[in-house]
């Protein structure tokens, strides 16, 4: 009996220094609640209650420049957009397949920026990336194969070894968000109702895509030139067929030298591999690319993308092409000088996307489904008390402060 009291004790006091040593880790790492945000945005896709007909994945040029919420609205799509700052090529793929773990979506929607990013770039990015993703193969491998030079294995298994320093920093923020972060994103995309006009901002250059007409007036004729068909907008979409490899070769001129290079093999690697995943889950594949000023999109980045789309039979959108459909104006529609949409750029992409997505691959309107109805009941009213906190703020401060 002694040796079985002895027993009991000793697992007792196992179980206590665990729960102790798992309780003090979860209190000093970051909660990314006041201001990298970001780095919220892998974890929040594990609250999700429904499946979804899309998956988008990327970097910033998807959370921030497209809007599932205006798709559900106006379309009735069901998507989710799992993204993150400078989310690399690698990154994207095993984010896909923690995502096949639950879900099966019919299309899944990659934007090819990060294959410009031919090895792994800050351990910023990776933990905004990775530390929200659950524990699973997919997470070990994803960790493998980002760690920069000093980085180790065991600070992403046991983060208190990575973050113990912030014992002395802790606020308010890491007790109210102990156990729940911050909810920020709608279905993964991040809200702004700012703006800040290319033309009051030195953040980007646009005379590579616009020349010299300010942005706000009419398009320069180049971006005409690629767009063939306005009364079929989606007619050289489907199945990346020849007028988009002939089209999709001629992205605008830059005013500039082509700096561009060509995608490392590492990247490339990783997109054969979101292909094959997708082929072998029946998923149809689209390649985008996001029409953000910066960082420049080189005529030879867009033909190499386009060789690939051909090569493969993948559609390919580039969005820098479809700026008179989508009617995006980089004086309205951005809120940091052309880097990424505001909410109006972004449902005026999301707009353009949605009728593809619905005319070209028959993604079904779902809002008659009582469920998924009731979900989104909820979303929207998240969302809509989002607009109105980040326009109080812009009304009394002349900036979003909380956002």
């Amino acid at each position: 009996m002694k040796r079985a009291g002895k027993i009991v004790t000793a697992v007792f006091s196992v179980a206590v220094a665990a729960v102790l040593f798992c309780g003090i880790q979860r209190l000093v790492e970051p909660k990314y609640a006041e201001e990298v945000l970001e780095g919220n945005f892998t974890a929040e896709y594990y609250r999700e209650t429904t499946n979804h007909d899309v998956i988008f994945i990327g970097d910033c040029e998807v959370y921030e420049n497209f809007d599932p919420i205006y798709l559900w609205q106006n379309f009735g799509i069901t998507s989710y957009i799992r993204g993150n700052a400078q989310q690399l090529t690698w990154q994207s793929y095993y984010m896909l397949e923690d995502t096949l773990r639950t879900e099966t979506p019919r299309v899944v929607v990659y934007n090819v920026q990060a294959l410009t990013h031919e090895e792994p770039q800050r351990e910023e990015y990776n933990r905004m990336t990775l530390d929200g993703m659950r524990w699973s193969d997919s997470k070990y491998k994803a960790i493998r194969a980002s760690m920069c030079e000093g980085e180790h294995m065991l600070d992403y298994i046991f983060p208190i070894l990575r973050y113990h320093e912030r014992i002395l920093e802790l606020s308010e923020s890491d007790l109210v968000y102990y156990w729940n972060p911050r909810p920020i994103t709608h279905n993964g995309y991040y809200m702004r109702m700012d703006v800040l006009p290319v033309s009051q901002s030195d953040v980007a250059d646009p005379s590579w895509l616009l020349g010299e007409v300010s942005a706000g007036e009419e398009d320069d004729g180049e971006i005409e030139a690629g767009d063939e068909s306005i009364d079929d907008p989606w007619g050289d979409i489907e199945g990346a067929d020849e007028e988009i490899e002939e089209d999709g070769a001629s992205a605008p001129v830059p005013a500039q030298e082509d700096e561009g290079k060509p995608f490392g093999s590492y990247p490339m690697l990783y997109l054969d591999k979101i292909r094959g995943l997708c082929d072998q889950n029946g998923i149809q594949l689209i390649l985008i690319k996001a029409p953000s000023l910066a960082p420049q999109w080189y005529e030879s980045d867009n033909e190499q993308v386009v060789s690939y789309a051909k090569k493969y039979g993948i559609p390919y959108i580039n969005f820098y092409e479809r700026l008179e459909e989508t009617g995006i104006d980089y004086e309205t529609d951005t809120y940091d000088g052309g880097l990424h949409m505001n909410l109006n750029g972004a449902d005026k992409l999301s707009q353009y996307l949605g009728g593809v997505l619905k005319e070209v691959y028959g993604i079904p309107d779902r809002r008659e489904n009582t469920e998924l109805a009731a979900a989104y009941k909820e979303k929207i009213a998240f969302y809509e008390d989002m607009k109105k906190k980040q326009q109080e703020e812009l009304d009394i401060y002349g900036e979003i402060r909380s956002y």
